[in-house]
């Protein structure tokens, strides 16, 4: 690059800084004065022009440094990014892709608005340029099918976001240690026992008797051993956990919120296949499911959690303060505690983990959402917006956590050596992406009002059954009748159990 561009350049910057591309209060990019416009023509009259919308403010210092990046590497194209606030986003894109000169070329939107956005010429196929492996082959699947509508894929992953285990690492430390100093006691008092019966016994002055040190290695190592694989082993630590003081509850989450609740049910809920696109494969109402949720239900025994007083914002506050073993978290959850940490409001380590499955024969699946950038199908400049979202998915996000706190969906770079950021990736990968399709948008809605009643104590069979008629009457458009699943209650089964093995004389007697 000369140093007439370097200059300019600069000055570029400059002008971004100074809101030259600031946006109106619909989203509309704001007139600029013949003075500006003269001024944009002498910087960038020999370039053309991609704009690129977005809703999220904090993706703004972000983007202008990606953008002026891009320009160093392709000099021949700027991109103008707008911030666009507002509840109709994908309206006001349409809107000004139809009656502006400054059409929106590409966006950043959430996966499961991909559907509305293509029906309406609003997005694209994507055309991956040479060069560049395709998406199998780079990224996890569930980014793929994320983006992926009708067998095409219509968008590049950006982001995403799911749901993680979040525990205290300092309290599982503090246990972990103890039970092993227990261990390591009864082993010492159990060998003396047996020297003593075999009247091998050697006196030793006193004091002189040497204790092996408990290493850390053997405390990490329990730790690994002692989280939790399935809900049950949630409840059995609960039983035997000597909570500190300021402990209230081994485990607490915000019941009241789908996306923390989802992954109970979530690995047996087919909402529109895999990529969440096809109104023929939807399965609600099934026996897996409906144990699932009687699962969830019976720990409102365990964890009297009311809905109606629980948030996400307190939950996680009461973990930083002390008073959460384990809880359930988004990446949000990240920062704010480094946050806390940083100005000495967290005193202990934490870490990360894959949420647990419900029990050992049944899986849990949570919820993601994963933001992408779609190519405007009234882009007239679509190759050149298609390189630029390679650039911004792929080759530019290796710092997008480090500046926003999203974690990026392509895995290169060191954003992922840190374990608890990686814990994300990994439950990711195995989550399930919020569905594409219009007739099933107030399923979320929906479910949500179904677990919240079935957590209060309604029927989960009934409950679920009556989920899935509603939501196929809207997908068939016409009236759904499930056929009752008939599940038996788990105490059931294990009354069963017991009467086989003692027989009905022994059951007589008691």
């Amino acid at each position: 690059m000369t140093l007439k561009r370097r200059l300019l350049m600069i000055l570029a910057v400059a002008l971004l800084a100074g809101g030259l591309y600031g946006t109106g209060r619909l989203g509309m990019t704001v007139q600029r004065d013949e003075e500006e416009e003269a001024e944009e023509e002498f910087l960038f009259g020999h370039r053309d022009t991609l704009y690129l919308w977005y809703t999220d403010e904090a993706l703004t210092d972000y983007l202008n440094s990606v953008v002026v990046s891009y320009s160093e590497y392709q000099d021949e194209v700027r991109v103008v990014p707008v911030y666009t606030p507002g509840l109709e986003y994908l309206e006001t894109i349409n809107q000004a892709s139809l009656q502006t000169e400054e059409v929106p070329d590409l966006y950043i939107v959430s996966n499961d608005s991909l559907e509305k956005a293509y029906l309406a010429g609003l997005a694209s196929e994507v055309r991956i340029p040479k060069g560049v492996l395709p998406m199998a082959e780079i990224l996890p699947g569930t980014a793929v099918q994320a983006v992926t509508y009708r067998d095409k894929q219509i968008g590049y992953p950006f982001y995403y976001e799911t749901s993680c285990f979040l525990y205290n690492r300092t309290y599982l430390e503090d246990w972990a240690r103890a039970q092993l100093e227990a261990q390591r006691d009864e082993e010492i008092a159990q060998e003396s026992q047996e020297q003593a019966d075999n009247g091998d016994v050697e006196e030793e002055a006193a004091g002189e008797t040497s204790v092996e040190e408990i290493s850390a290695e053997a405390v990490a190592a329990k730790i690994e051993e002692a989280l939790p694989q399935t809900i049950d082993d949630i409840l059995a630590f609960a039983d035997v956990y000597d909570a500190p003081e300021q402990v209230e509850a081994v485990f607490k989450w915000d019941v009241s919120d789908i996306f923390y609740n989802y992954f109970f049910a979530g690995n047996y809920m087919d909402v529109g296949g895999a990529s969440g696109d096809r109104s023929d494969s939807i399965h609600i109402y099934n026996e897996e499911a409906i144990r699932c949720l009687r699962v969830y239900q019976d720990l409102n025994q365990f964890f009297s959690i009311d809905p109606k007083e629980i948030s996400y914002d307190g939950v996680l506050q009461d973990f930083i303060d002390g008073k959460i073993v384990y809880t359930v978290a988004t990446s949000d959850a990240l920062s704010r505690i480094e946050q806390a940490k940083e100005e000495g409001d967290f005193i202990y380590e934490y870490g990360m983990s894959k949420l647990p499955d419900v029990s050992e024969k049944l899986q849990s699946s949570s919820l993601s959402v994963t933001q992408c950038v779609a190519v405007n199908g009234y882009s007239t400049q679509k190759q050149a917006a298609n390189d630029f979202a390679v650039y911004l998915t792929e080759y530019a996000a290796e710092d997008l956590f480090a500046r926003t706190g999203k974690l990026p969906v392509y895995a290169g770079g060191s954003t992922y050596d840190n374990p608890n950021v990686a814990a994300f990736l990994e439950e990711y990968q195995n989550s399930v992406p919020m569905p594409k399709m219009i007739e099933t948008s107030n399923f979320w809605v929906e479910l949500e009002i179904t677990f919240a009643k079935i957590w209060m104590g309604d029927d989960a069979n009934d409950s679920l059954r009556a989920l899935s008629e509603k939501i196929m009457a809207q997908v068939l458009g016409e009236a759904y009748t499930e056929e009752y699943i008939d599940v038996p209650e788990p105490v059931e089964e294990e009354e069963e159990t017991l009467e086989e093995e003692s027989g009905p004389e022994e059951s007589a007697e008691e």
